[in-house]
């Protein structure tokens, strides 16, 4: 059924090959949806923070997932996305807005994870690239995004908050920090807004079984001397259905968000989770 047909969608963060961007791309796409893929494309190495930067710097990739999206029943094109340039999210959304005359769909799923570490040792750079990537840099596309939104009569915003955005633990001090306050402006859109037809709500994912869940995986391979399988299985025990999640779990969640039958849905935080505990 095509759900999103004539939307125009951006997702943003959609250069992990086993991420929620790239599914959620995908989902949207076959719902009829135009989807515009971005992601931070570029080669330096500049504030790395152990990889939290390197994801997505081929722009080939966000061109196959396109391609992808052009044989799954959408309209798929790539743009290039650093939410540390300013100037390259006005950019992009005016390239939009002359190319598409409108933006229906945004999914708020870049960010980083620079932000976890045992907090009395979490660097002020840390700290630092945690706020610039994960809120100010979201708030600047929200500015951007909703004025064109407002012309069209409205739209659906949809903000990759992680489950750390309703609880707290150990070891995710920045990061649970940047994504609470991600709940908190998710809120205030959609009361803020409603009024001109822009919905905003946000998804809390808890253990996903992406490359960052692969990665934390093989963490636990190290630290607790165990197989794979063992660490991947130790994850899901987080949740009451004792699994981890898949990205396209996340994926059917944020597209029923997006779509008409969340209509009078605005303002929520929904975990997508397993039923996971949810910390403090």
């Amino acid at each position: 059924m095509n759900l999103l047909e004539g939307k125009i969608a951006l997702v943003t963060g959609c250069g992990n090959p086993k991420g929620m961007g790239r599914a959620t791309a995908l989902k949207l796409a076959k719902q009829g949806a135009t989807v515009i893929v971005s992601d931070i494309c570029r080669t330096d190495d500049r504030l790395t923070m152990e990889g939290a930067l390197k994801l997505g710097d081929d722009f080939a990739a966000l061109e196959s997932l396109a391609g992808e999206i052009d044989g799954c029943g959408g309209k798929g094109k790539a743009m290039a996305l650093d939410l540390m340039n300013a100037d390259q999210i006005v950019q992009l959304i005016k390239d939009i807005a002359d190319e598409f005359g409108q933006l229906d769909i945004l999914v708020n799923n870049a960010g980083t994870a620079a932000g976890a570490g045992e907090f009395l040792e979490l660097s002020d750079e840390a700290w630092d690239l945690s706020y610039k990537i994960n809120i100010l840099g979201v708030v600047r596309l929200l500015r951007e995004v909703i004025p064109l939104m407002q012309s069209n009569g409205g739209g659906s915003i949809i903000n990759n908050a992680s489950i750390f955005g309703i609880s707290g633990i150990a070891g995710y001090g920045a990061y649970a920090a940047t994504k609470h306050a991600i709940v908190g402006i998710t809120k205030v859109i959609a009361d803020e807004f409603a009024e001109s037809g822009i919905r905003c709500n946000a998804v809390c994912p808890g253990n996903i079984h992406t490359d960052m869940g692969d990665a934390e995986a093989d963490m636990l391979v190290d630290l607790l001397n165990i197989t794979k399988k063992e660490a991947v299985d130790k994850l899901g025990e987080d949740a009451a259905m004792k699994r981890m999640g898949q990205p396209e779990e996340v994926a059917d969640a944020i597209a029923y968000l997006a779509g008409p039958h969340s209509s009078f849905i605005t303002g929520v935080a929904i975990p997508v989770s397993g039923g996971m505990r949810p910390g403090l």
